[in-house]
């Protein structure tokens, strides 16, 4: 029955009570209970009673409005019969309501006690086409299938809805049954006519019936996967049943027991242990094909294979360790003296914290075979790890076991190669440590190198302490200060220095020429080098403060003498001074003077690097020009600065000195260190620096026995320097004769070996007036020029 004939036969007054309605839109031809509770709706709904039981509904725009005013309502509602009023106990009532026909509010006519408004039919035009049977039998068909897909749909409201015929009423029947919100019901209630009421419900409906689609298809997988899971359990079960009826084991059930066995066996700390029987039950419980199987499989394989008790035996006997020590080193005093004093107190108490030790000093001079000696002496394992140019954090202290590929850091895993808690462990290149995004390794370092902390370090991967505090860690570093001072301050420092030319003589003997024979296949028949001609190696051929190049001069003579055996050109070979060029060609370095006569403008200097101690020349030159100063050599900061202090303190004294006051002015300076590709930097050469610029101011040449270091005031103060010893042994090595250095260091020619003092004349000065005393060889006239200035002063 359609709008138009329900119309016929209701009358519908053109004033009506209004009810507002909260999420609810009544549609004509339905049927639908209202619950009525606040005190102007319950009149207006008294008052439709008194009448003629005909009511206006219309819905809220906002819900949550209490009181709605005339703004609050929509302008398009439904007006109903009251079929039915029941008052209830609270004061509230409720009515079961029949929809007739669509309606609009033309005007407010009343506000209190209850609505009364002036009302229009809405007259929606009644024409069935053959597109609109389309609409309907479609929209039918997707209602049907939304009740399959799960839709809770009675049957009965199927079967209505395929036998009504009017197509507006088709749509309100199918709207009021979906899961709308009153927004979308409303437009639905507003469509001007059938045919588009039915596409507003399709269009609903199929987004429902998309949604629907897309649950069921998830529930069918979800179902799916769950049936299979419940299906592999009961057939692994049933296979456990039959296994054990048959007396045959589970291959995975065989690995669980296996690997409990070997938690057993590990003798781990308790709370270890327990971390790994869970993660064992885990595994237990996981199907073989899971994807985490592997990663708890490999988790406890790195947890069972550290070495928790096990240790090595130490050898505590004192003259054994020396011994050992002795044969393996030649020299390194002071290094051997430590690791006794370690042992003697160690043997003294029964337990000590292994000691953090940090050698320093050039490449070469045995920092990294000491600690394999170091851990022969002990009866201990040794591992040795490279730390050049680690940039990520992770190196030390793993990756979580949340990332594909994880792994424990290199101390875990070296310490499980070695199968012993209490190695010798020698952390190499330590200064060359980088900081990136990863991390800053150094900071992980930190905990590891530290006797407080390091007996509960903590591995990212095996996230359970480990006691580190019976590893004996070694560092090595060729420089100081790129160190953190954090982590130096946790360090003992040792200082491995360069070797004397009688030192490396005694170690190519004992060690080198030995080793490089027995490598090359050689026997002792079969070659000698004799002493003078392992000096000129050492003189002529390298120029180091350790023996990597010496030895790598031994082995080039050993191939040739290999070559010259295999060939039958020789049965043996003896090499010395005098046919040393035969083997190794010219000679690369000069030994002796630095120079070979004194020159004006140019001092010899010593300098401390990375790779021991060096001679430097400091060239210096005047120019006509506009007072400028020129500073080349690839110079540092540092170094800059003491030429500029050198060059004020020389215009300070110009008078003094025998130079035109005014020499700033017309002349330019020009101070150059020779070996322009080395980086050069610190305060040491500045007394060099000033007895040059003074050289070529003054015309004076300097005495090329001397080489001097120390740093420059603006007053003529010669202050302290470090790097004596190395800078010492570099003056020897270069035949030098006299040193200029600052009385300050003095004491630190302690470290310098004896034959060395006995061989060279040390001058200590406090002022430059000292330096350039010694620097200048007492002999001639000053030049003409620096004597008038000198006169007039």
């Amino acid at each position: 029955m359609g709008d138009a004939n329900r119309e016929e036969k209701i009358e519908i007054p053109e004033v009506l009570p209004l009810i507002p309605l909260r999420d609810l839109i009544i549609f004509p031809n339905l049927v639908v209970p209202l619950f009525v509770g606040r005190e102007r709706s319950i009149k207006a709904l008294e008052e439709a009673m008194r009448m003629d039981h005909l009511v206006a509904l219309v819905a809220q725009k906002e819900a949550e409005t209490q009181e709605p005013a005339e703004g609050d309502l929509y302008e398009i509602g439904s007006v109903a019969t009251v079929m039915q009023e029941l008052k209830l106990p609270d004061g509230t009532a409720k009515a079961l309501v029949e929809g007739i026909t669509r309606i609009k509010i033309e005007e407010f006519v009343q506000i209190d006690p209850f609505f009364r408004v002036k009302v229009s039919v809405v007259e929606a035009p009644a024409k069935k086409t053959v597109e609109t049977q389309a609409l309907m039998r479609n929209l039918v068909a997707q209602f049907e299938q939304t009740a399959r897909l799960g839709k809770p749909i009675p049957q009965e409201v199927l079967l209505a809805s395929m036998n009504i015929d009017e197509p507006g009423r088709l749509a309100d029947f199918v709207a009021f049954h979906l899961n709308l919100k009153a927004e979308e019901k409303q437009q639905i209630l507003e469509a001007m006519s059938d045919h588009a009421r039915l596409e507003l419900v399709g269009t609903f409906l199929g987004k429902e019936l998309e949604i629907l689609e897309i649950g069921s298809r998830i529930q069918s997988r979800v179902k799916e996967q769950m049936t299979k899971t419940q299906r592999e359990y009961f057939l692994r079960e049933q296979m456990k049943a039959i296994q054990k009826e048959l007396g045959v084991m589970d291959e995975q059930q065989a690995e669980v027991d296996e690997i409990k066995t070997k938690i057993k066996d590990a003798d781990m700390p308790e709370e270890v242990e327990e971390k790994a029987l869970k993660e064992l039950g885990r595994l237990e419980k996981m199907p073989a094909a899971a994807a985490e199987t592997g990663v708890i499989r490999t988790y406890l394989d790195w947890l069972i294979g550290i070495p928790w008790k096990k240790e090595t035996a130490e050898k505590l006997d004192l003259k054994e360790a020396q011994a050992i020590l002795d044969t393996d080193h030649y020299g390194l005093e002071k290094v051997k003296e430590r690791i006794l004093e370690y042992l003697a107190v160690h043997k003294l108490t029964e337990k000590m914290r292994g000691p953090i030790l940090c050698f320093v000093g050039p490449p070469g001079t045995g920092k990294t075979s000491i600690g394999r000696s170091i851990a022969r002496a002990l009866n201990r394992k040794f591992i040795r790890v490279s730390l050049g140019g680690i940039r990520d954090e992770a190196e030390i202290r793993g990756h979580r076991r949340t990332y594909v590929g994880a792994l424990p850091g290199r101390i875990v895993q070296s310490i499980s190669q070695v199968a012993a808690r209490n190695p010798v462990f020698m952390m190499d290149e330590i200064d060359k440590v980088g900081a990136d995004f990863r991390g800053d390794p150094t900071s992980a370092l930190l905990e590891v190198l530290d006797p407080e902390q390091n007996n509960s370090f903590s591995d990212h991967y095996l996230e359970v302490p480990l006691d580190l505090s019976d590893i004996m860690f070694i560092t090595t570093a060729n420089l100081l200060d790129p160190i953190p001072p954090a982590l130096k301050d946790r360090m003992e420092v040792i200082h491995f220095p360069g070797y004397t030319e009688e030192e490396k003589i005694k170690i190519a003997q004992q060690y080198l020429v030995p080793k490089q024979i027995k490598e090359h296949g050689l026997a002792k028949k079969h070659l000698s080098i004799a002493e003078d001609g392992l000096q000129k190696i050492i003189r002529e051929h390298t120029r180091e403060a350790g023996v990597r190049n010496l030895e790598r001069k031994i082995a080039a003579i050993c191939r040739q003498v290999a070559r010259r055996i295999v060939e039958g050109k020789a049965k043996s070979v003896k090499t010395s001074a005098s046919n040393m060029q035969e083997f190794l060609g010219p000679a690369q370095f000069r030994y002796g003077m630095a120079e070979e006569k004194d020159q004006i403008g140019l001092a010899t200097g010593l300098a401390w690097t990375e790779v021991g101690g060096d001679v430097m020349g400091v060239e210096a030159t005047v120019l006509k020009g506009k007072s400028e100063l020129l500073l080349t050599g690839r110079l540092g900061d540092v170094m800059k600065e003491s030429a500029t202090a050198a060059v004020s303190y020389i215009r300070s004294r110009a008078t003094d000195l025998g130079i035109d006051d005014d020499f700033s002015k017309n002349l330019d300076i020009h101070i150059h260190v020779p070996g322009g590709a080395i980086p050069k930097d610190g305060p040491s050469a500045g007394i060099t620096m000033a007895v040059a610029l003074i050289s070529a101011l003054t015309k004076r040449p300097v005495d090329r026995s001397v080489s001097m270091t120390g740093e420059i005031t603006l007053r003529g103060r010669v202050l302290p320097i470090g790097g004596i010893k190395e800078k010492v042994l570099a003056a020897h090595r270069a035949g030098i004769k006299k040193v200029i250095m600052p009385r300050d260091n003095e004491k630190d020619l302690d470290l310098v070996p004896k034959n060395v003092r006995k061989e060279l004349k040390f001058i200590f000065v406090d002022h430059m007036d000292e330096v350039l005393a010694a620097a200048f060889p007492k002999r001639g006239r000053a030049p003409k020029k620096a004597a008038r200035a000198a006169s007039s002063s």
